[in-house]
């Protein structure tokens, strides 16, 4: 595991705070656009972006149909399906509990990866942080488990669909190792955007001419920062300091979301909220193991000075 430098963590940090910001963004554009045609506008705005940058850095878009057809899945699975899921339910759920739920990402891409990939066993301390992720769900799904069938259940399994979804493309997404990242990233997003474009014209997409200048800046404000500028800060932090520590951004997401939520837009945190909060975070940190490896380094230290006072009549 590679050491951060200084301008590394501001990386992450600022990661953390565009991605936290796309439930923020999400939120207000929801005042003006049906969940279809936000989708849509954030897929095609981005992917226009990203394929001015592809081209500007002298690359090209593949043409075999093969590698398409990947970028077609990988849309589903990264773009089209999760950012729906998450833009409906955020129409049930306040911003920062969606982003809350969807920091279980990690937490089943560790238990899919067990059974769909032949490298990426459980071990016991993943298997208990998944266990203890699974725990925080419990708590935040407990009210309405109580009260049966609501909204704000839905709401919250939608995003937690999506979680799984943003995990199932983590594990596909390895297979375009050979691939710029870049390139990748404005394939799908062409993808996408074709895919989102039938559901976003059945939802209104030409008829939005009442949307409020602050839901078209929201729009404005995910497609290019949240989505496009992201995807390039993303890789610059993986290519640079690795997977292992890009993998700290998932602590931060729903700190800077609910940060925003709170702050500007009104919401409130309930107590069993911040308890599965809480669970989900224990549990990624058990997964992501640096904790229990320093303290396993501090009880070894402190055996090794032990040892050398015993033997060292002069310490």
């Amino acid at each position: 595991m590679t050491a951060m430098r200084p301008r590394e963590w501001g990386m992450l940090i600022l990661l953390s705070v565009i991605w936290g910001g796309s439930f923020f963004f999400v939120e207000v554009a929801l005042r003006g656009f049906q969940p279809f045609v936000l989708v849509f506008l954030r897929v095609a705005l981005a992917a226009s972006i990203l394929t001015v940058v592809v081209y500007a850095s002298g690359k090209r878009l593949p043409t075999a149909t093969g590698t398409w057809l990947g970028f077609a899945l990988m849309g589903v699975l990264n773009n089209a399906v999760p950012f729906s899921l998450i833009a409906w339910g955020q129409t049930r759920i306040d911003s920062g509990i969606a982003s809350i739920l969807n920091a279980t990402t990690p937490i089943f891409t560790v238990l899919l990866a067990h059974f769909l990939t032949r490298d990426e066993r459980l071990t016991f301390n993943k298997l208990c942080g998944v266990g203890i992720g699974f725990l925080g769900v419990f708590v935040l799904f407990q009210p309405q488990l109580k009260s049966g069938v609501s909204w704000q259940g839905l709401g919250q399994a939608a995003v937690l669909t999506a979680a799984i979804c943003y995990s199932l493309s983590g594990i596909y997404g390895k297979r375009f190792k050979t691939i710029s990242p870049i390139v990748t990233s404005a394939g799908m997003l062409i993808c996408s955007s074709i895919l989102m474009l039938p559901p976003a014209l059945t939802a209104g997409l030409l008829d939005f001419n009442q949307a409020s200048l602050e839901a078209v800046a929201a729009i404005g404000g995910l497609a290019t920062i949240s989505t496009a500028v992201a995807y390039l800060l993303y890789f610059r932090i993986l290519s640079s300091a690795g997977a292992t520590n890009v993998l700290l951004v998932t602590f931060l997401i729903p700190v800077s979301a609910i940060i925003l939520g709170v702050g500007l837009l009104g919401e409130e945190l309930q107590r069993n909220e911040l308890v599965g909060m809480a669970c989900i975070f224990a549990g990624l940190g058990i997964i992501d193991g640096r904790v229990i490896r320093s303290m396993q380094h501090q009880v070894v230290g402190r055996g090794r000075r032990r040892r050398l006072s015993k033997t060292n009549p002069l310490s």
